[in-house]
């Protein structure tokens, strides 16, 4: 009997996880090339302010410490570490804003704005003529990065099946290591461009990745989570459910338990939560969307 029902319980487990359809791999793929854009800005700025053409045009100063042979703090530079590290204030200032364009417009808003930031800082970056011109590319990237990193991870996690849930997430930070080593390969092919602008390539290329998931994102669908979250549409999210999961599996059970953490009763205690209470037993919106239990 005990193997019986422990067969029995692993059966209900697999139909609750669902499958993967090329629906959410589709979705998932899109979005964890975000993980992409935040590896290839981790990588491509060590390399960049290596180069000697870059540091010779917008930081002299460190240019001639290297051309005198000085190894001692020779990047003591204050717009060099502007540069580097302005990125990572504006992805942090950005986080804050982020959460609330996450909550309030979904996260598919929340993933095209970033992409949408991120592109600009890399047209900007690519285009330099000046410091501050450069400075204020890293700035919009970072703003683009504070984005996506609230939205995707989250994004994945309610796209994704329970059961694979773990290993979705865990692409976004594959994504993130291939795009360190992405930029990593490519500023060491443009170092040997003889007309020096191949530090140009290496701030630009971030709009392809950035382009993708932009243009990508548009055309995702919202999650299911957040269309209840933000619209309360339970018929919605239930359509959508099905698309992902491939089947009607548990869309019964969403609708309940969406119901549930939505009622509000005028008596709010736990007991009332967890249906001891009489009133919110035969609530009508509840009876409704429970088959009436």
């Amino acid at each position: 009997m005990a193997t019986g029902k422990s067969t029995d319980e692993s059966q209900v487990g697999n139909r609750y996880g669902g499958r993967i359809t090329p629906f959410v791999i589709l979705s998932c793929v899109v979005a964890a090339s975000g993980g992409i854009l935040f590896g290839y800005d981790l990588g491509i700025s060590g390399g960049v302010t290596a180069m000697e053409v870059f540091l010779k045009k917008f930081f002299p100063d460190v240019y001639s410490k290297m051309e005198q042979g000085t190894n001692y703090c020779k990047f003591d530079n204050q717009l060099l570490t502007m540069f580097t590290s302005s990125l990572y204030i504006a992805g942090l200032i950005a986080t804050l804003f982020a959460s609330f364009v996450t909550r309030t417009f979904g996260r598919r808003a929340s993933m095209i704005v970033g992409g949408a930031v991120f592109l600009a800082g890399s047209v900007f970056g690519g285009a330099a003529v000046n410091v501050y011109m450069l400075i204020l590319g890293r700035v919009l990237l970072g703003i683009g990065l504070g984005f996506t990193n609230q939205s995707i991870p989250l994004y994945l996690s309610e796209m994704a099946p329970p059961n694979y849930r773990g290993a979705i997430n865990n692409v976004f930070e594959l994504c993130i290591s291939l795009g360190i080593l992405l930029a990593n390969l490519i500023n060491y092919e443009v170092r040997k461009i003889a007309a020096g602008w191949g530090w140009r390539i290496s701030l630009s290329l971030a709009a392809v990745p950035a382009s993708f998931l932009t243009i990508g994102a548009i055309f995702l669908p919202e999650t299911p989570s957040s269309i209840i979250q933000r619209k309360g549409d339970l018929n919605e999210a239930k359509e959508l459910l099905q698309r992902l999961r491939g089947h009607r599996h548990q869309c019964h059970k969403l609708l309940c338990t969406s119901n549930v953490s939505n009622y509000r009763p005028k008596r709010e205690c736990f007991s009332d939560v967890c249906g001891r209470d009489q009133n919110f037993r035969h609530d009508k919106q509840y009876r409704s969307n429970c088959g009436g239990r």
